[in-house]
C-alpha cells in the first residue's frame, strides 16, 4: 500500500512539472472522442482516450507484475 501511494504520488508530481508539454499530444480529441455541442451546451465523451490509457495502463501494471 505505501509502495502504490508514493509511486502516485510520483507519477502526479510528473505529471504536474511537464504538464504544458503533454498537452501536445493529442488524447481528449482523438478520432471517436464524441463531442455534442448545441447553443451553451456542450457535451464530450472521450472513449477512444479512455480505451487508449486504460490498455497503456494495463500493460503498465502487467509489465511491473512480472
Amino acid at each position: 500500500m505505501n509502495r502504490g501511494l508514493i509511486l502516485t504520488g510520483v507519477v502526479l508530481v510528473f505529471v504536474g512539472l511537464f504538464w504544458s508539454w503533454l498537452t501536445q499530444f493529442p488524447f481528449g480529441r482523438l478520432p471517436g472522442d464524441l463531442r455534442f455541442a448545441r447553443g451553451g451546451f456542450v457535451f464530450y465523451f472521450p472513449i477512444t482516450t479512455g480505451i487508449v490509457l486504460s490498455l497503456a495502463i494495463s500493460l503498465l501494471l502487467w509489465l511491473t507484475r512480472r
